[in-house]
């Protein structure tokens, strides 16, 4: 970015590029501070604008304009839930661990994502080999993680077939893999989900995936992905310790 107003965001340590070597840096951890304020004082005003419509609509008795109102609620009240993830996903992940049997987290994963995504559910291929091994999760942090996954391998230029997800317990860990099918894929993948706001469209800030990277290392695990061009797939891998 250039100008004399620009800002460069210096994300996990990356330098800013060559021409803006001039304009202010900004940490990211300072760019975080500011989301979660700003959000905070909209999410305040949004709230406002919500409780004066709810009495406007208590005054008011045409059906019509009533209609109207509760629309217009709706619709603060949607926005005022996007500003509340938003806060969220830049936030500190702090894990509440619990001991979870692998097949029984499968198990509720599974039916989670069913309900998650109902129309492309058939489209997922399960091959679920955890054994007894016992995990030590936040079930529902870990659920946003997969959640997450299947979101954007539903949403990014998919090609023709089924994913798979498959697990499986590699000595002392337990290890997913989803298989997405991609002709294919030309982003690189050695930072992957180390790129929070990089990728920026229309309600998607760029911060699903580095969220979802930081839940896993908050399990003591690791997440990352390669595209193999001989399979045309591309392969997450979401690996936590037992």
């Amino acid at each position: 970015m250039s100008g004399h107003n620009s800002v460069s965001v210096s994300l996990m340590g990356e330098k800013a590029p060559q021409d803006a070597k001039d304009s202010p840096s900004v940490s990211w951890n300072d760019a975080v501070r500011f989301i979660r304020q700003l959000s905070h004082d909209l999410r305040n005003d949004l709230n406002a604008i919500e409780l004066q419509s709810a009495y406007v609509g208590e005054l008011e008795k045409n059906e019509e304009v009533l209609g109207e109102i509760k629309r217009l609620r709706e619709m603060v009240s949607g926005l005022a839930a996007t500003l509340q993830r938003l806060s969220r996903d830049v936030g500190e992940v702090k894990p509440n661990l619990i001991s979870y049997r692998a097949t029984d987290f499968m198990e509720d994963l599974r039916r989670k994502i069913g309900n998650d995504f109902p129309k492309q559910n058939t489209e997922i291929n399960w091959e679920i080999q955890p054994g007894n091994a016992m995990l030590n999760v936040d079930p529902q942090l870990l659920q946003e993680v997969f959640t997450e996954l299947f979101a954007n391998a539903f949403r990014h230029d998919r090609g023709k077939g089924r994913l798979l997800a498959k697990t499986k317990i590699d000595n002392t860990r337990f290890l997913f893999t989803l298989h997405e099918p991609k002709d294919r894929f030309d982003l690189p993948t050695q930072n992957w989900g180390r790129e929070p706001i990089r990728k920026i469209t229309q309600r998607h800030y760029g911060l699903g995936l580095n969220r979802a990277r930081a839940i896993v290392e908050a399990h003591g695990g690791k997440l990352h992905a390669q595209y193999h061009p001989n399979v045309s797939a591309l392969i997450t891998t979401l690996a936590l310790p037992l």
